[in-house]
């Protein structure tokens, strides 16, 4: 129940990018009026290890913007990633919301066999 309260007010504060006080105190009020999922709880551990990936994102995807706008990405490709074993719905959001996040990637579809098909920009790699 705590990893369910931590992801909503994580997603609330992505969402609202305000860390106000009466924000923080709708955040907290939104994530526990919310009905509860029947699904196997997430793992903090797994959890934790997805949020720090985003932090770790969020300059990522400033350089790929900048790059995306110095020297522009002509090759396009769209490859399927697996997706990692034994994931809850949330945290497949999140890994959705991680891939999308960056200017280069985006996730096209999600595959219920555990695949997301993935669409990717990429310099042209000269021929020589």
């Amino acid at each position: 129940m705590m990893a369910q309260l931590i992801l909503r007010l994580v997603i609330w504060f992505l969402l609202t990018a305000n860390f106000s006080v009466v924000n923080i105190i709708i955040g907290i009020s939104v994530a526990l009026l919310l009905p509860r999922s029947h699904t196997s709880p997430e793992r903090l551990q797994d959890l934790l290890r997805v949020l720090g990936k985003i932090i770790v994102a969020i300059p990522q995807a400033y350089i790929e913007a900048v790059e995306l706008i110095l020297r522009p990405h002509n090759q396009e490709e769209i490859v399927m990633e697996r997706v990692k074993s034994r994931r809850s719905p949330g945290l497949v959001f999140l890994d959705i919301f991680l891939i999308t996040f960056t200017p280069k990637t985006i996730v096209v579809k999600y595959h219920e066999e555990g695949w997301y098909e993935v669409h990717r920009v990429e310099r042209r790699k000269k021929s020589c």
